[in-house]
């Protein structure tokens, strides 16, 4: 574990947590309504395959999470960053990011896909709308012109 602060929050990096963790967390985040917790094995990939894993616990129980894919110099995409309902609003969220941040190379930008509910709190931390994203979901096809 690397820091502490005055709510007793603990923050560590590249601690990762286990599979039923990382489903507690999003469950009790909200998250889980976006992301398959019913498929165990795609969970457990979800966190062997990240490589930049940022915690946030309280008396050892897993509260917040931020779980990126990075090549650390140019970008970082944050793929989940999700904090327990009961301890939203601290500032736990934030401290995620920076210390995710913290991680990076100076040119890395950090890339992230926001959950509906949360579309207003990214740009008062500091990120900026990208209108040009795309997303391509696993069973769509790619289409090819004639």
């Amino acid at each position: 574990m690397t820091s502490t602060n005055r709510l007793d929050i603990t923050y560590a990096v590249n601690e990762k947590p286990s599979t039923e963790e990382f489903i507690n967390v999003l469950v009790s985040s909200s998250l889980a309504e976006r992301r398959p917790v019913e498929d165990r094995g795609c969970i457990e990939g979800m966190l062997n395959n990240a490589n930049l894993i940022v915690t946030a616990h309280i008396d050892n129980k897993l509260i917040g999470i931020a779980r990126s894919v990075t090549d650390f110099h140019y970008a970082c995409y944050l793929s989940d960053i999700a904090v327990d309902q009961q301890h939203q609003h601290k500032g736990i969220g934030k401290r995620l990011i920076q210390l995710t941040q913290e991680q990076l190379g100076k040119r890395c930008k950090l890339i992230l896909l926001s959950a509906p509910d949360a579309t207003d709190y990214y740009p008062k931390i500091g990120f900026s709308h990208h209108p040009h994203a795309w997303l391509l979901n696993r069973d769509q096809p790619l289409t090819i012109d004639p």
